[in-house]
């Protein structure tokens, strides 16, 4: 867990230029990386998202974001895109044929983040 936690301090400070966490943040990533049910109830621009983005870059895989405010998930994903990190999201938004091209890229695993709006879980999407 410990060489998982140097990675996301490393990760922190290559794709978003600080040095530490905030407090409260190293907590929760720390739970994140131990497994643990984790709920964060940080004030708006509070750190809330850093919380999941950094151990999604250090994590194998796709990390799924469910989000119901579409402005949000998209602003984030273009803020993650702008730092190198591949993202992408699903929504009301974007059309058939363009989801279904998203999701084979996740599935191909070209995505460490996939935001999607909860209405879009109710469905095949």
């Amino acid at each position: 867990m410990q060489d998982l936690f140097q990675k996301a301090e490393s990760n922190l400070h290559k794709f978003w230029g600080f040095e530490t966490f905030r407090p409260g943040q190293d907590d929760v990533v720390r739970s994140v990386f131990e497994g643990e049910e984790t709920l964060v109830l940080f004030p708006t621009g509070g750190g809330k998202s850093l919380c999941y983005q950094v151990p999604a870059t250090v994590f194998e895989g796709m990390t799924l974001v469910i989000s119901p405010l579409v402005a949000l998930m998209e602003d984030q994903v273009q803020a993650l895109k702008a730092k190198g990190i591949s993202a992408t999201f699903i929504n009301s938004t974007i059309p058939y044929y363009e989801v279904e091209q998203r999701l084979v890229n996740a599935r191909n695993g070209i995505y460490k983040l996939l935001y999607c709006a909860p209405e879009r879980l109710k469905t095949t999407l």
